[in-house]
């Protein structure tokens, strides 16, 4: 509505103008003056010659009468011709006066065409700049129009988009559905809510899936501990080698089940940031236990570690180090060396198999999540091991570098030392 008032506003004053330039152009320059009031003038002043000093216009025209020596005899206001010669270059009309057929005197009419042509034209003009005025106020008018109607709403729309994309779902778009955008704005605010709405029933089924999936981890430990049990009963009853291996393989098998299934609750706890660590002052003589607390096969020996005093999750670092020996076990099967050494901020513990290592591509993806090198095909396991320990590592404010050594895969646990944090 507003669109179309602007442009029958503009179409209008533009006509206006053409119409004006027309009536200008057309107009000429005119000394033809009234031959009926210009008879009348000549008329009334023949008739009053003898009582000239007492003569009244009868008319519209201006005019000066003078005898035959060019004196003035009557005008009717100041500045008009008041001689044959001015009158002559003013263009103004010269008619004799007589007096029984014997001329008296002259009478000049004053000629106005260009006094009235000068008002015309100046008329025109004002009407042509009182136009452009109207024209350039109005525009200047739609241009706020526009920016409080188009430009700003597309900042805001802007701006918008950029919440959106940042994942903000909760501010609405301010809308005014009098502009020319507000159904526009009201349409990405419709699309902003089904956005929260989709998001939030996205993040309530992971919710869910998580929840169920660690339900189902652990409830299937319950099983496992009493299949463990009975086997460990029936290896320590039985006197015969044979059945005491099977249920040794069967104790094993636990084992490995127990791991895998410990692994995915870990992770799916982690995700759910229900997963604490808690980093507390440990001695770092408490750090030969874990190892050996992890190193059920004996395929290391533990050297002497630094005094010290660590910044560390005890529970969480036995876990780690439960999955770096796991996996040197079932992937390399080779005996493994440690060496300890005390830096600046770290206790470094170094642990190298020879197993010859991973393809050089593989490294950065080994502590990702569900990520395992090709050499590991035939070979039973989930991939969250060294996921599990890098982030246990992380919430300790440590550091697990895994690379490839001299003889095989290498496996850098960088703690923290109490007060270098």
């Amino acid at each position: 509505m507003k669109k179309r008032t602007f442009l029958t506003s503009l179409l209008f004053i533009f006509i206006v103008e053409i119409i004006a330039l027309i009536l200008f152009s057309t107009k000429n320059i005119t000394s033809t003056q009234d031959t009926v009031l210009i008879n009348e003038v000549v008329y009334s002043v023949q008739t009053d010659w003898n009582t000239i000093k007492s003569h009244k216009n009868q008319t519209s025209l201006d005019y000066v009468v003078l005898d035959m020596k060019e004196n003035i005899l009557f005008k009717t206001k100041s500045g008009l011709s008041e001689s044959i010669n001015m009158a002559i270059i003013h263009r103004d009309t010269i008619l004799d006066i007589q007096i029984e057929h014997v001329i008296v005197g002259k009478v000049i009419i004053y000629n106005d065409s260009i006094q009235n042509f000068q008002i015309y034209k100046q008329t025109i003009i004002i009407i042509l700049l009182f136009a452009m005025f109207l024209q350039c106020g109005i525009c200047i008018g739609y241009i706020f129009y526009l920016n409080h109607t188009i430009i700003n709403p597309f900042h805001k729309l802007k701006g918008f988009a950029e919440r959106i994309a940042s994942g903000n779902l909760d501010i609405p778009l301010e809308m005014d559905k009098q502009n020319l955008f507000g159904a526009f704005t009201e349409s990405f605010d419709i699309m902003r809510s089904e956005l929260k709405k989709a998001k939030m029933a996205e993040a309530k089924a992971n919710a869910d899936k998580k929840e169920l999936v660690a339900n189902l981890s652990h409830d299937i430990k319950t099983p496992i501990a009493s299949i463990k049990a009975v086997s460990e009963v029936g290896a320590a009853l039985t006197e015969n080698e044979k059945i005491r291996n099977n249920y040794m393989q069967i104790i094993f098998k636990a084992d490995h089940i127990n791991t895998l299934v410990t692994n995915l609750f870990t992770a799916t706890l982690e995700e759910l940031k229900q997963l604490s660590v808690t980093p507390i002052d440990i001695e770092s003589k408490e750090l030969k236990i874990l190892l050996e607390n992890s190193d059920y096969l004996h395929y290391t020996t533990i050297p002497n570690i630094p005094d010290c005093i660590l910044y560390a999750d005890k529970l969480r670092l036995q876990q780690v180090f439960d999955n770096i020996f796991a996996n040197s076990y079932k992937y390399a099967n080779t005996p493994i060396s440690i060496s300890v050494t005390l830096e600046s901020n770290h206790l470094i513990v170094n642990m190298e198999d020879y197993g010859g290592g991973v393809n050089k591509e593989e490294l950065p993806l080994l502590k990702e999540k569900f990520k395992r090198g090709k050499n590991t095909k035939n070979i039973e396991g989930a991939g969250l091991g060294l996921y599990i320990s890098d982030y246990f590592m992380k919430e300790m404010k440590g550091e697990l570098i895994i690379q490839n050594g001299e003889y095989g895969l290498k496996v850098i646990v960088m703690i923290s030392l109490s007060g270098a944090i």
